[in-house]
């Protein structure tokens, strides 16, 4: 009788798609950049959490610790430049290094015509969604150049910078301009393998959504008819997107803007 024993060995667990990297994700307090960061995080990656509302931050980071994650916090507002600034040097000064960053941060405008949106409005959808990304892209560009050396950035914009937004023409027009930031940055840092994309996102179930449907009743059965999944996206599936471009895999993506928008654009 063969008494010869077989010894069974599970397979090797794969690493996580972002094993090793230092991430900072803006806009990390709610919706898409708090299921970043909890992506991010179980990916591997030691995460920085910055938006303006402290006990949001407070709460992510805390369901990304309790599930095995590193995630630290810092309050962050993307209309001022020397607190852009500092919530980079945190990531660097906690890790010593930053490899890849997610600006996901945004505000919205009052939805309407232009005529109907007052100047204020217009400059704080400026300052926060093109000035914003503009100042966290040249401090992080920096910070990956002097500590990793290499690394990937991803701006969120949106299918609505696309084509025409007659209920939202400024937010449109700023995601329009981080479109084109992005393509130049891609341009200017691929020598250097800093790598630079976008996602577009299309309908996805977040506060800034609902607070737009609230001003414009029936919004979501309108996007949902133009949308062929004939859905809205979550939060985490827009995440995905973001995960895979800032990861090793997409290692030859860069200047592209990535619609996860349900084909909505197709």
């Amino acid at each position: 009788m063969d008494d010869t024993r077989t010894t069974r060995t599970s397979a090797p667990v794969a690493p996580g798609l972002l094993a090793g990297k230092v991430a900072l994700v803006t806009g990390a307090g709610r919706g898409i950049g708090a299921a970043a960061a909890r992506l991010f995080a179980r990916e591997g990656a030691r995460v920085l959490l910055a938006a303006r509302t402290e006990e949001q931050l407070a709460a992510v980071t805390e369901r990304v610790r309790a599930a095995g994650g590193t995630a630290d916090h810092v309050v962050c507002d993307l209309a001022d430049p020397a607190s852009v600034r500092a919530a980079v040097d945190r990531a660097v000064a906690l890790h010593g290094r930053l490899d890849i960053a997610f600006n996901n941060g945004a505000t919205i405008q009052p939805p309407g015509p232009m005529d109907r949106l007052s100047e204020a409005e217009f400059d704080r959808v400026y300052s926060v969604n093109l000035r914003g990304v503009w100042l966290a892209m040249v401090a992080e560009v920096t910070a990956i150049r002097a500590t990793a050396g290499t690394g990937a950035i991803v701006n969120n914009s949106s299918i609505g910078s696309l084509r025409g937004n007659p209920e939202l023409p400024a937010y449109g027009a700023m995601k329009r301009a981080v479109n084109s930031l992005t393509e130049s940055a891609a341009v200017t840092y691929g020598p250097e393998g800093i790598r630079v994309n976008a996602i577009a996102p299309g309908n996805t179930l977040t506060q800034m959504i609902r607070a737009w449907e609230a001003e414009s009743p029936g919004l979501q059965d309108r996007l949902t008819a133009l949308t062929p999944l004939r859905r809205a996206a979550a939060p985490e599936e827009i995440a995905e997107a973001a995960a895979w471009l800032l990861s090793d895999r997409s290692s030859f993506v860069t200047g592209t803007v990535l619609r996860v928008d349900g084909g909505a654009r197709a």
